[in-house]
């Protein structure tokens, strides 16, 4: 810059115009390729800062999945062994050979059991609620999260459907039934029972009333079937979250 002023100054003095205009065209020219040049320096910076905060949304929603997994892989285990002990029991009522399996009966109580599957959202909220959520729209990666998490959704639904009914019904049998000898059968050692007062008759037969009863047998045979619609529910999510890690980890390449 001090040389074309030095230059212009120059031109100027000795009456050299159309030279100077050249030389100040010449000078505006540098000055908007400076500004261009800033520009896009500027917008590179910040599209790399921008590209590296969605990666590190991205990494934690892989994160998250992963434990998602996991416990997907944990409950489908729980709810398999119980579906096939609920099974077995349904059978044994069909054939009217209760007394020869008290204790698949005993087993299938787990029916009862309120299981919930507990998703890690916290990353693709996280991801939803900032302004990098448009940088993945109409991608592969954008129509596996919301596949994914449109059946987490329909998973609770059904959870909720079958947890609520299966507490309605232990509700309703706590009102008929001293549970006391029950649990006692289910959960203690025969050596236990035999140090207490009560003879072991008088177990086995408040459990065959509670297992008789209509409400437990309603719950084994509804576990007996719509556990298998969950157990498949949860097998299609797992297939989903590995397709949610693969694709995040060709655009962040880790």
């Amino acid at each position: 810059m001090k040389i074309f002023r030095k230059t212009r100054h120059d031109q100027i003095k000795n009456r050299r115009t159309l030279t100077y205009l050249k030389y100040a065209i010449g000078e505006i020219i540098l000055v908007v390729v400076g500004i261009l040049m800033a520009l896009q320096i500027d917008n590179w910076n910040e599209a790399r800062n921008d590209q590296q905060a969605l990666q590190e949304y991205l990494i934690k929603i892989k994160s998250h999945t992963l434990e998602d997994l996991e416990q997907l892989e944990a409950i489908s285990t729980g709810r398999a062994q119980i579906a096939e002990m609920c099974k077995k029991a349904r059978i044994s009522m069909l054939d009217k050979t209760e007394e020869d399996n008290l204790f698949i009966l005993m087993v299938s109580g787990y029916a009862f059991a309120d299981y919930y599957f507990k998703p890690n959202t916290g990353g693709y909220e996280a991801l939803k609620n900032s302004g990098y959520f448009g940088k993945i729209n109409n991608t592969p990666l954008d129509s596996l999260l919301a596949k994914y998490h449109g059946l987490v959704e329909r998973i609770a639904e059904n959870e909720k459907s079958y947890n609520d009914y299966t507490v309605q019904q232990e509700a309703y049998l706590s009102t008929q039934f001293d549970r006391t000898l029950i649990l006692a059968k289910a959960f203690m050692s025969e050596e236990e029972l035999n140090e207490r007062a009560t003879p072991p008759e008088e177990y086995d037969q408040a459990f065959r009333a509670y297992t008789a009863s209509a409400p437990y047998r309603n719950v084994i045979n509804l576990a007996a079937f719509q556990l298998d619609e969950m157990i498949e529910q949860y097998s299609q999510l797992k297939e989903l979250g590995q397709k949610v890690i693969n694709e995040i980890e060709l655009i962040t390449k880790a």
